[in-house]
Formats: structure tokens, sequence, C-alpha cells
């Protein structure tokens, strides 16, 4: 999202000499004429911001197939199964001692018959959560509830190894899967499991809604990125009968399809989206049903979101990879292919930002005297599919969403948005550059403490934050370089570049500050609670 911004910085205004002669003076024959100095930059920058703007205009596709389609989306199931199926809920679970209780108790509260219900928790908590979660499984199957308690002592194949685990001793014909910070609402089963009446229909994904979406601008921001994820492009790729992802949460998949596809593989940190791929090349269907909400919860800290999001970038680039030659090479429509490649390749413009954030201050230098009409030309289409089509996605999502007026204030948010997703340039980039190199990494949980509302988290469940290393240096640094193309623009007149650049500024200044607050706090709290140990000591 934030890698297509670049074409605007090149905007710019001058003195009122310059404004003059440029409106009035310049013609075709008197156009500036580079030289191969600035040639040299100029041509890669704008072949990269070239290839950026076609994700853009992917963006207006996707909105367009949406309004398209949106009604071919069903609300409720065409026809109804004549007898309930079994139906196993598999919960993995890795160290989530502060919401693994909400699960718990939203699951067994879901309406089907108890004889037809299996619920497993898949434990590979290496902390406190193994035996806090195991009591509770036992008070509740002593309640009468069909819950078993599986605790694997080794983390292979992270939660892809857990599901197929759990899998081995499934009851289910239908398995439905559910993270730890999600609250299943109870009818959850009830309004899913007549989809599965077509035999044809493999997974059912419902959409994600947040607990904790008004906690801060952070979770908001987050809310509004996802939502344009759950509304638009989930409901344009269905609606329209192109391959969409299971979100590997809040959703039900057909046993058989899971076995069909090649079972759980966990060479990638998406595996969800990996076994949707495979299972749709071998025929079967998806639905989604965005009239069912199922909650969630957010990422409360700056550092957790970009931990979250590296992994989805790092994830979906190394499905790309490994599926694009196979659905490529599949006899499946060329729409259904073009719209998988441009679903499983959008991460790939972080590393490409990165350069053209590096070539951005030289450019603007040499382009100085570049005159109004050659910005019109060149510059201006290339803002309108890459900036102007953000607003348009995310503020429709919310206008969909919520239609007597509340959408206005994602207007509002529109800066605060692209600044989170300049934050995310930097660890995205690395985590891209690490698929493509096809360097391993362990499959990173995003800490949740089971906030909802906008209460306060409470200090001792701070332990589960990750450190950040040099990354928050190193946006403090592209925050810096930024500010001083602010500085150069202020020098030259370069007035209509200042917002813009001042949302880089403010995103990467906001990423590596908070981390490193957040960081602050958490060794204070350490020192504090060695120094009151020492005292009771002594």
């Amino acid at each position: 999202m934030a890698t297509t911004l670049a074409p605007a910085l090149l905007l710019k205004t001058t003195s009122l000499d310059h404004l003059t002669r440029g409106m009035f003076d310049e013609t075709f024959a008197g156009i500036y004429q580079p030289n191969w100095f600035d040639l040299a930059l100029t041509i890669p920058y704008f072949a990269l911001v070239g290839f950026l703007a076609i994700y853009g205009f992917h963006r207006y596709l996707v909105i367009w197939r949406y309004w398209r389609r949106r009604k071919e989306v069903l609300a409720t199931p065409p026809g109804r199964l004549d007898e309930l199926p079994r139906v196993t809920i598999q919960l993995p679970l890795y160290n989530e001692r502060y919401v693994v209780g909400r699960l718990l108790e939203a699951v067994t509260r879901i309406s089907y018959p108890r004889g037809l219900l299996q619920i497993q928790v898949l434990d590979d908590s290496t902390d406190e959560t193994h035996p806090h979660t195991e009591r509770l499984v036992g008070e509740y199957r002593s309640r009468g509830f069909p819950i078993e308690y599986h605790h694997r002592t080794h983390r292979e194949g992270f939660k892809a190894g857990a599901l197929a685990e759990g899998l081995k001793k499934a009851t289910g014909e239908l398995i439905a899967i559910f993270d730890a910070d999600f609250t299943p609402p109870q009818d959850f089963l009830e309004r899913t499991v007549h989809f599965f009446a077509d035999p044809q229909v493999g997974c059912v994904q419902t959409r994600w809604t947040y607990t904790n979406r008004d906690y801060s601008v952070l979770t908001e921001v987050q809310a509004i990125l996802l939502d344009g994820h759950f509304v638009l492009e989930h409901t344009a790729r269905c609606g329209s009968g192109l391959f969409f992802n299971f979100n590997g949460t809040g959703g039900v998949m057909r046993r058989r399809m899971i076995e069909d596809a090649g079972g759980w593989e966990h060479d990638t940190l998406t595996e969800d989206s990996d076994l949707s791929y495979r299972a749709q090349l071998k025929g079967w269907k998806f639905a989604y049903v965005p009239t069912l909400e199922c909650p969630s919860e957010l990422p409360v800290e700056t550092y957790s979101f970009q931990v979250q999001q590296s992994r989805w970038a790092k994830g979906l680039t190394q499905c790309a990879m490994k599926l694009l030659p196979r659905i490529l090479r599949a006899p499946v429509p060329f729409r259904q292919k073009l719209e998988a490649f441009f679903h499983l390749t959008p991460n790939i413009t972080y590393p490409i930002m990165i350069v053209v954030a590096a070539l951005m201050l030289p450019v603007m230098i040499v382009r100085f005297y570049v005159g109004w009409f050659q910005m019109l030309l060149l510059d201006m289409p290339l803002v309108i599919l890459t900036f102007i089509s953000i607003i348009a996605f995310y503020v429709l999502s919310q206008r969909e969403l919520q239609p007597n007026g509340g959408w206005k204030r994602a207007i509002l948010l529109m800066p605060i948005l692209v600044a989170a997703g300049v934050a995310l340039t930097v660890v995205n980039a690395r985590a891209v550059m690490e698929a493509l190199l096809r360097i391993p990494s362990a499959f990173v949980r995003t800490a949740k403490y089971a906030i909802s509302g906008n209460q306060p988290m409470r200090v001792e469940r701070a332990k589960y934050r990750r450190k950040s290393g040099w990354l928050p240096y190193v946006e403090l640094g592209f925050g810096c370089y930024f500010l001083a193309m602010v500085a150069y623009c202020i020098d030259t007149y370069n007035f209509l570049a200042l917002p813009f650049l001042l949302m880089f500024v403010g995103g990467y200044f906001w990423a590596g500050a908070t981390t490193l607050y957040d960081e602050y706090r958490d060794r204070l709290r350490r020192e504090r609670e060695r120094a009151v140990s020492i005292e009771a000591a002594e």
C-alpha cells in the first residue's frame, strides 16, 4: 500500500516567476531535455514506479469487480443438508495464556448437537499456558462438553503441523478452525454447515471483525486495512468465480478437501493460502459469507503489528514461488491465473519501494526544472493510479460497512493509514527478500492480551512482546532521509510535495519511536521488579 506514493512526490510548485514561465512559455520544442546522467536516474525510477502503478490499477479492478458481483455472494446457503454432519473444531494454541479462556468460553457456546461435535485444543505451548489450558479443558469436559486436550512437546510444522496432527484424530467430516484470539458467535456452525450441501464446496470463510477496533488509532487503522481485504477483495473474487483464500481461522473446511489437496504443508508461513490454492486447483469451490462476523483481536503495539504483517508478506511470497508455476500451467481460465498472480505477489512492491525511496531525492533534484506540462503528462496519471486508488479502495470498504455516515471518519484517517503502510516497508521488504532467497524462519506468533474496547493493557502481559532489534533504528534513519527531502522541498518552494513527504516522515518516525518507547517501558518495568525482589530478599 505505502509503496504507491512515490509519483506524487515529483509534483512541485515553484516561485511565481517559474510557475508563470512554465505555464505560458513552455512549448513542445522548449520542453526540458535531460542529459545522460538525468536519464540514468529517471528511467529506472519511473520504470519501478510504473510497475507499482500496475498494482494500483489492479486495486481499481477489484473495486469494479466488487460493484458488479457483490450481490452474487450469498448471505445464506442455497440449499440445506438433510442430515447435520459431524464437525471437529480445532483450536491451535501457542503461549496464549491471556486469551485461551475467552476462546474456550465462546467455542463451548456454539449451538450444535453435542453428539455431532468434537472440540480439539491443539496446544504447543511452552509456558504456563499449558497447565492452565489443560485445567480449563478438564473443567469443560467434566461439564459434558466433547472437548479434548492435545499437547505437543515440539513445534514441528508450527500451526500447520499442529492442525495435521489433530486431523489424524479428528472425527468430523467438517473442520472448523479458530485462532486463540477469536470469539466465534453462537450461531457460527448453524450459518455455515449448510453451504456444504453443495458437494463441490470445500471451504466456507467468514468475515473478521475486531473486539478492540477502538482501542487506539493503530488498531482502528489496522481494522480499515483488513476491511479492505474482507469487504472488497474477498467479495470481488468470490462473486467473480476467482480463486481466493481461506484465512486460517474463522472458517470451516471439508476434511475430504484437505486430504484431496495433499493435506497441511508447512514449507510456507501462510499454510492457509497454500492449502487454499492447492484445493481450488483440484476443482473445489470456496464460499464467502461476509454477513457472518467472527470477532478477533488486533495487535495493540506497532512492532506486533509489523511482525504479523511481515509474516503474512513472507508467507504469501513463499506461496507465490511455490504455486505460481503450477497455477500458470493449470487448465483454468486466464482471468483466474491473472488474479492469482496479483493476489500472491503484491508484497514484491516493498523491496521495490526501498529502491524508489533511495532514488527519490536525486530524481527530485535532477527534475527541478521540469515544467507543468511534463508533470501533467507523466506524473499525474501515476498519482491517480497509485495514491488515489488507496483512498478510493479503503474509503469504499468503510462506506459499505457503515452506510449511515460513520464511514466519513475513514477519510480523516487516510493520512494515518498511509503512514501505517509506510511503517511496514522496511520489515516487509526484509520478509520478502528472505522469501525470495529461501531463507527459513520460524512461525512468529502475534501476542494477544484479551483486550477489548479501549481498556488499558495490564503491565504483566507485556512479557509476550518480542525484541525489535535493529529495525526501529533503520526506520528512524529513513525518517531522517525523508526529513531531508522536506527541507529540500521547502528550500526550492516545492510545497505541493510536502503533504506526501510528511506522511513518509510520520510513518517512519512513528514506527521507530513507538517501538523503542514500548521497549524502554518494558525495561523500566523489569528493573523495578528486580529492585522489589532484591528488597524483599533482604
